[in-house]
């Protein structure tokens, strides 16, 4: 309810009030006269009371009311002061709101001013005007950004070369292996004349009861020894072993020779099951089928160019492992790939190439087809299907041709050196040159009339090339050029 119902209500109540005064008064006069003329006298009623009480309750209601009326002006009085600071605060945000468009839109106009007095003054249009401020800061930019591109590509060479010299030198280090490789022929000797007699039997029946069991050709000569022929080296271990048994028993007539082969045969490929299974699981290869691990247990017995197989195989096995986890490659599949990637070597069966047989074995018995590819690329036969093929391909390599890894005849040791000692004495200017170091080292004396010092040093550089374009030694060779000039005085 508002104040001015207040007040309304206020004085319509006064006015109620002294209409009931009023009545009441009406009320009792009468009321008294009638009294007085019928009844003996009486006490006289004082009105005086009752008027002193509603003069009260008039004064009291109109003093409220003026407190109200009062307090109904001061708020409408604050109220009306509000108001005024509000619309004034209107008007100023409106006249501000007014200031900021009037300012934009000078800058808009001064904008385009200035955008149509550049136009005007390099007749270019806004797009051309953009396509050249960028290609002046492209062209600014390219000699920097060619310079960068080539300074990390340098980096990134170097940086590449030193980190595949540390894998591999660092699995070469892990794949040395402790077993020392083997350099064996198939001999036997005898104790004495009387065994080797016996060996022979009469009229030579023993020897060939021997041949045709082991199918190993025997050769004897006036010395004790005795050597085993055959390309299979399997065969050559069981006649060796057969020997040895028939000269400790002593009994060596035909049928005890066919007895003792067909006994050390049954050994022999327990030792096969055993050695294959030994090797497997030095190289944490498990679940391979048992006519695979057998197989994989004539390396024991197999040489290839002086270097055991068993060796060959352990040895490469753990250089590929290691440049795998370092390629992060498919380790599972290098391991197994490394550990039957010859495995053609043994196949004596059949006729072949050992790659193509090895493959062939291991479809057979269902080797993933990932690790045959390995086994048919690790010569460089196809090209390299995936990144494991070229790990086995390179582990390969580092274990057969490390120094020492395999035997070389003497005839290609002596080649190799007259090859080194001839390519550089083909150069102008040299008098004599002599390798040494097994090939590693190659001194050249010039003809000091001929070169001079400076030119010495270009002819070392061009030797020192021609000798890696030809690229048939492995390893450096160092090439040391020699200048000297001697002069003798003799005092008589």
């Amino acid at each position: 309810m508002s104040i001015i119902d207040k007040i309304s209500e206020l004085i319509r109540k006064q006015q109620q009030l002294e209409e009931k005064i009023d009545r009441i008064v009406q009320e009792k006069a009468p009321a008294e006269t009638a009294q007085k003329s019928s009844v003996s006298p009486s006490p006289r009623v004082d009105l005086s009371v009752y008027e002193a009480q509603a003069r009260e309750i008039l004064a009291s209601a109109r003093e409220e009311a003026a407190k109200i009326k009062m307090e109904a002006v001061r708020k409408e009085a604050e109220a009306d002061r509000k108001v005024g600071s509000v619309e004034e605060r209107e008007k100023l945000v409106a006249q501000q709101r007014v200031e900021i468009e009037k300012k934009l839109a000078d800058l808009d106009q001064l904008r385009k001013d200035q955008l149509q007095k550049l136009e005007k003054i390099a007749s270019l249009s806004r797009e051309e005007a953009k396509n050249l401020i960028i290609q002046a800061v492209e062209k600014s930019l390219s000699d920097e950004v060619a310079r960068k591109i080539k300074d990390a590509e340098i980096e990134t060479r170097a940086t590449a070369e030193e980190k595949a010299k540390e894998i591999l030198v660092d699995a070469m280090r892990h794949g040395a292996v402790d077993i020392v490789p083997e350099y064996s022929v198939s001999t036997l000797k005898l104790p004495d004349e009387e065994i080797k007699g016996r060996i022979i039997g009469k009229e030579g029946r023993n020897i060939r009861a021997i041949e045709v069991a082991t199918k190993v050709e025997v050769e004897l000569d006036e010395t004790l020894d005795i050597r085993l022929s055959s390309f299979d080296p399997i065969r050559r271990e069981v006649a060796r072993r057969s020997l040895e048994e028939l000269i400790k028993d002593g009994r060596i007539q035909p049928q005890r020779i066919e007895e003792i082969v067909q006994k050390t045969q049954t050994e022999v490929d327990r030792v096969l099951f055993e050695e294959g299974e030994k090797l497997c699981h030095s190289l944490q290869v498990y679940n391979l089928h048992p006519d695979l691990v057998k197989m994989l247990g004539r390396y024991k017995f197999r040489f290839s160019y002086g270097q055991n197989m068993i060796v060959h195989t352990l040895e490469e096995t753990k250089i590929g492992v290691a440049i795998a986890s370092e390629l992060k490659a498919d380790i599972p599949i290098v391991r197994l790939a490394c550990l039957l990637h010859d495995i053609g070597k043994i196949v004596t069966e059949e006729e072949g190439n050992h790659i193509q047989l090895g493959v062939d074995l291991l479809r057979k018995y269902r080797i993933p087809e990932r690790v045959v590819n390995c086994v048919a690329e690790h010569h460089e036969d196809k090209p390299f299907s995936s990144i494991e093929s070229t790990i086995v391909w390179i582990a390969d390599a580092i274990s057969g041709s490390r120094p020492g890894a395999r035997y070389e005849p003497h005839e290609d040791y002596i080649k190799r050196m007259t090859d080194i000692e001839d390519t550089a004495r083909s150069f102008p200017g040299v008098e004599e040159a002599v390798a040494y170091q097994a090939g590693r080292e190659v001194r050249v004396i010039v003809k000091p009339d001929k070169v001079s010092d400076n030119e010495l040093t270009v002819l070392v550089d061009k030797i020192a090339k021609k000798l890696e374009e030809e690229a048939k030694w492995a390893g450096q060779i160092k090439v040391t050029g020699i200048r000297e000039i001697r002069a003798i005085g003799t005092a008589r």
